[in-house]
Order: structure tokens, then sequence, then C-alpha cells
């Protein structure tokens, strides 16, 4: 099996952040410059990533690193891109880290909701309705899982019964499902990729083990999941409707959503790029988070700065517009990201909501129903912030 433990879908992000940077360069570009935009693959590999972040910092010089992408491999570049003064945008990933320490991490901002409060919202809902559930974690083995986990045991404590953890890498794990299913675990909450989403269909099958799956919004795909289970099965498993019943979270519309203003804009973005194959909901997260950046480059003015975006960011940001269902947490003392989402059930390659769109913080701050609008935002006219 040729297996890359993250890297099915995500290198389809930059993709997608590479279309809308094309469309608003093609479009005059912001306060007339170009974005150059410049991509390297370390692979998933922390011990690669040191060495394409160096190669963009002292070689290309860049004057900002945006969606750096993954919790192990970007930890081991933040500390380097805050001491060189490199603004850190929009981190690719949900941990705490790039956001919660802006004392010692001046320069890096998070983008998505982070896996802490992701957490409690799930385990939240899952209190409120399912109570009687027996709960197991099934999670990745550093911040990823241990974020997520935080989060759940605010409301689940009592109803966990199992805790199992993978080493991203590692495809064997048998052991962690027969664990789950011998302490007899009828509902498991996944803070894992795409890829072991798929291992965890495919095991769960051959052990005939079906609880209520639930999955981070980081592994729950349907289409990418569907494709990876085909693949790792060797065709004996259509993937189709895999995930069907599996709840998981949203913070951003999709594919699916045609209505969307914004599923709009990223379809005529999409068009106008010219590559081939469909718009996906990976493309979708690279555009949505493009958008942000536009934002702070718009914001930051024509006198373009590193500390002047960062300061636009902190000062403007929890109120930019955007695709983000629910708004973004920016400000001086915080560089947390998106500050909620609504859970959902998967059918197929959509979502229906089971939830309002809720809002929260890390630690025990309350969780409310988001009375901000945000989810009501359409994009600028010609799809360009101004």
């Amino acid at each position: 099996m040729l297996f890359r433990s993250a890297a099915p879908g995500y290198s389809e992000i930059p993709v997608g952040a590479q279309a809308y940077y094309d469309y608003v360069n093609d479009n005059g570009g912001v306060n007339g410059r170009s974005i150059d935009f410049i991509v390297k693959d370390d692979g998933y590999d922390p011990s690669k990533t040191t060495a394409v972040t160096d190669d963009l910092v002292l070689r290309e010089e860049i004057f900002a690193m945006v969606g750096g992408l993954g919790t192990p491999t970007h930890r081991a570049v933040v500390d380097d891109l805050n001491a060189e003064g490199v603004p850190d945008m929009f981190v690719s990933s949900g941990s705490l880290q790039w956001g919660d320490d802006v004392a010692n991490r001046p320069t890096t901002f998070g983008w998505q909701p982070d896996y802490e409060i992701e957490g409690k919202i799930i385990g939240q809902y899952i209190a409120e309705n399912m109570p009687d559930a027996k709960v197991g974690l099934f999670l990745q083995d550093d911040d990823f899982g241990a974020d997520g986990e935080k989060g759940v045991r605010q409301f689940l404590d009592k109803q966990i019964v199992s805790v199992q953890k993978y080493v991203s890498g590692n495809t064997d794990i048998a052991p962690q499902l027969a664990a789950l299913q011998a302490d007899k675990a009828d509902l498991v909450i996944g803070f894992n990729t795409p890829a072991y989403t798929a291992l965890t269909q495919l095991g769960g099958l051959g052990l005939g083990y079906t609880p209520q799956w639930v999955y981070s919004n980081v592994g729950s795909d349907p289409t990418l999941v569907g494709g990876l289970l085909a693949n790792f099965s060797e065709g004996a498993v259509d993937g189709a409707g895999a995930l069907d019943g599996a709840l998981t979270t949203e913070y951003i519309p999709s594919v699916a959503d045609a209505d969307s203003p914004w599923t709009e804009l990223w379809n005529t973005v999409w068009d106008a790029s010219g590559q081939d194959g469909n718009l996906t909901n990976f493309h979708i997260y690279g555009m949505s988070q493009a958008y942000t950046f536009v934002q702070g480059l718009v914001a930051a003015g024509e006198d373009l700065s590193r500390e002047g975006l960062i300061a636009a960011v902190e000062e403007q940001g929890g109120d930019f517009a955007g695709p983000n269902l629910a708004p973004y947490r920016f400000s001086a003392d915080s560089h947390l990201g998106i500050a909620g989402m609504r859970v959902a059930e998967i059918k197929g390659v959509s979502t229906t909501p089971l939830t309002p769109i809720l809002v929260t913080d890390i630690g025990d701050a309350e969780i409310t129903e988001d009375s901000s609008g945000q989810d009501e935002d359409a994009p600028a006219e010609g799809g360009i912030p101004q």
C-alpha cells in the first residue's frame, strides 16, 4: 500500500489558493501589487519542513508564510518563522499553538476553528442528545488528538470508556479498533486525518464493529474518504456512501452547498483557472483561506510591511467578511481563528445540519448560538475584497 499519512486531498489546498490568487491578479491585484504564491511540498514530513521553509525564507525571501499545513510539520518551523519576523498567516491546522500564545509567537495566526473548541461543540452535542452512549476516542498521537480530547472531556468525561491513539504513518490500527470494540464503545469520536478515517471504516468492517462514528472536520470529506476506502481495499469495498450516517462539523460552505454565494464564487474562480477536474472541498478550503489573506493585505494598506499586516489583522480581522460561518477571534490578545461551527450528519457527499452555528472559545468559555450574522456574508462585488 502506497501511503502518505496526511497527503491525500491536502495537495489540492494550494491548488485552490493559487486559483484564487490568479483570479485576484487577473483583476488588478491588491493595491496594484500581484501576489506571487510559491508552494513547497514537505510530504507531511517534519524533517523536510525545516529545509523547505529555510528555502522559502532565505532564498526566496518570502514576505509571508500562508497556509503552512499540518500540526507536527508546522511545529518544526513556527518558532523560526517568528524569530525571523515572518508573518505566519493562517496555518492549515487547528492546533492551539497557532494562536493562544501571542506573546511568544506574535507573527503566527490560526485560521480554522481550533481542535479544542471543536471537541467542546461535539462533546456538548453528544452529551445532550446521546447521554447513554459509551464513548471511545480515536486520536492522532499529537496536539491534534490532545486538543480535541481536551475539549471533548469538558462534556463527556464520564461517558468515555476507551481512548486509543495512533502514530501518523503507522497503518496498522487493528489493535486500537479491537480495543474500542472490547471496551464496548458504541460511539467513537475520531480526531484523525482522512486516510485514517478510511482505515477505521475498513478495519471496522473486518471486525464487524459498527459504532456511531463522529469525525473531526479534518477527516470527514466523504468524497476523499470514499476514494481512499476503495483504494485501500483494492476495490473490494465500494467507497460510495462510506460515511453515510457519520457525524462531523462544518465551518465553511462546501461543494454541495450549491446555493451559497461563496460556492458560486469558487466555481467561477475554478472555471477561470482552467484547471482540469472538478472543484473539491479542499480547493474551497484553499480559496477561502486565500480570501482571508487578501483581506489582510487590503487592510494593511498601500504602504505594505510585515508589521503592518500583522497589526491590520489584529485590529480588523475579527470583523473580516468571508465564507466562514462563524466570526474570527483575531485581536492583539488572540490569534486563534474561526470561533465556531455546527454539527452535521453526512449523507452521500452532502450534510444535514443538526445544530445552529455554535461559537465558543478555549477553556471554560460557554458555547452559545452565534448571533453575529457571519453566516449571511456574501463575497465582495467582483469576488475580491476592497
